[in-house]
């Protein structure tokens, strides 16, 4: 038997806010389909030269009745990164909460808009322990 990775599929309350948002991790739109009859648009998100292993971002049209207030049960997304405390920082400085800080300077967790939990690994060994995220705190749920 022949098993192909498709796709992680997250469904979606504000598309631009949610497609902003992983922007900011470096995916880019790589697939669309909107639908006028289900009234609802499929926007595949990848990071360049991955695009094998999108996500799916899933947005209806009329609203969502079934996004979960805690999407924990979900577990989470992973992308390797070059630089974590770069990374980070990038992303605090547009205002995403950082919950699981680098302290160890391998590891970090963050929220997507719709609550989706995204873990950030450092590619290759850890990076040595720096400021400020040694000393930072959890914040919220990660």
């Amino acid at each position: 038997m022949a098993l192909t990775y498709l796709h992680t599929m997250v469904r979606v309350g504000d598309l631009e806010k949610s497609m902003a948002f992983y922007e900011l991790l470096g995916l880019k739109e790589t697939r669309r389909y909107d639908s006028e009859a289900g009234r609802f648009s499929l926007i595949f998100m990848a990071p360049p030269g991955q695009e094998d292993a999108p996500i799916e971002l899933t947005y209806n049209w009329d609203g969502d009745d079934e996004l979960p207030s805690d999407s924990r049960h979900f577990g989470h997304l992973a992308y390797g990164v070059d630089n974590i405390y770069e990374v980070c920082q990038h992303l605090q400085n547009n205002g995403v909460t950082i919950n699981r800080p680098p302290r160890d300077g391998r590891m970090a967790f963050i929220r997507s808009p719709d609550n989706i939990s995204v873990e950030l690994l450092q590619n290759g060994d850890a990076l040595e322990p720096a400021e400020p995220w040694a000393s930072m705190e959890n914040t919220g749920r990660w």
